[in-house]
């Protein structure tokens, strides 16, 4: 819940002029906007390398449910992603696992991709459950999904204690769960289907620290924070990519 529309279009145009060329190969960026900015910015990046995404989504298609908006609206829009299950969703909204399975299917029905964000508080990881309490997560909200649906899935690792905090995990610690993660979609669907899913980091990304987890060989790119609000910064961990 940053910047005002104005402030939004110069953020975007800036990151679009400094990575126009950076973007190549499998390489994806997408922005993932406020509601009320998506078709202003969607329509600033035309047909480039750039795509759109929404913070999140209700489970209901239509209804009483005021001041939400819905897949199918988001679909209408032609909007390709939306995040599901955020930490912050998690922790101020109360949504839980199940909610996020319906929210997942909602998503699918119409056509996203749903970005799934999983990831423990810093109290689960000094108790040592924090592979536990991932798994949890990710088994409730994917594990009713067939293969084909999780395919269009891309998981985000988000260490709670790690988002806005200035700490982040080390290059070792996210990369072992983000093997945990992988190894645990292998058991279900089979070591290819998992090796197609991205699995994002998500835990105070920044230009100093892209390249090194990135390099990690489970960790697929990053689900950026605060760092997506810099242009300059956000350019250098496109770049990263």
């Amino acid at each position: 819940m940053n910047k005002t529309l104005e402030e939004g279009k110069i953020l975007a145009s800036e990151i679009m002029s400094m990575v126009a060329d950076e973007i190549k190969g499998d390489v994806k960026v997408i922005f993932c906007t406020p509601f009320p900015y998506l078709l202003t910015i969607k329509s600033q990046l035309g047909n480039g390398r750039i795509s759109v995404g929404a913070q999140n989504c209700n489970e209901n298609e239509w209804g009483a449910y005021t001041g939400e908006v819905s897949a199918p609206m988001l679909k209408a829009m032609d909007i390709p992603y939306v995040i599901l299950g955020h930490s912050e969703r998690r922790q101020y909204f109360g949504e839980d696992g199940k909610l996020l399975a319906k929210k997942v299917d909602a998503a699918l029905k119409h056509g996203l991709s749903p970005i799934f964000c999983c990831g423990e508080p810093l109290e689960v990881r000094e108790k040592g459950e924090h592979e536990a309490m991932v798994k949890k997560q990710v088994e409730e909200s994917l594990f009713h999904l067939d293969e084909a649906s999780l395919k269009k899935i891309v998981i985000a690792y988000e260490p709670v204690w790690a988002i806005g905090t200035g700490k982040t995990a080390t290059s070792q610690q996210a990369q072992d769960m983000h093997a945990v993660i992988r190894k645990l979609l292998a058991a279900k669907y089979g070591q290819n289907v998992a090796n197609e899913i991205s699995i994002l980091y998500g835990g105070s990304v920044s230009a100093a620290n892209a390249n090194e987890l990135f390099s990690c060989p489970d960790v697929d790119g990053g689900l950026v924070g605060g760092a997506s609000l810099k242009s300059r910064e956000f350019t250098e961990i496109i770049k990263s990519a």
